[in-house]
């Protein structure tokens, strides 16, 4: 079996006691991002699984967007990501 070499951990255990692996994460080419994608890379990054700058490289992400999704989970818990629930923060 050929594991891929990686900087930094290979799996973190979160506050919860679960396990999050790199393979756990979302495919580097995702398009469709669903709330429960976004947190798994906010977890990643804030757990230390892998860098914020990784993260942004891997799913071409801005800063701008990732500090928002990770304001939304911290404000919000994960439903935070969910587009209408950011639609309805922005509104009130």
């Amino acid at each position: 079996m050929y594991l891929k070499k990686v900087d930094g951990p290979r799996a973190v255990r979160l506050p919860d006691g679960k396990v999050m692996t790199r393979a756990d994460l979302p495919p580097a080419k995702t398009q469709r991002w669903v709330a429960s994608r976004k947190a798994l890379v906010v977890r990643a990054v804030l757990y230390g699984l892998m860098t914020q700058a990784e993260a942004m490289s891997i799913y071409d992400l801005s800063e701008e967007e990732f500090f928002e999704w990770v304001h939304a989970v911290r404000a919000y818990g994960d439903a935070g990501l969910k587009v209408t629930q950011l639609r309805s923060a922005k509104h009130s």
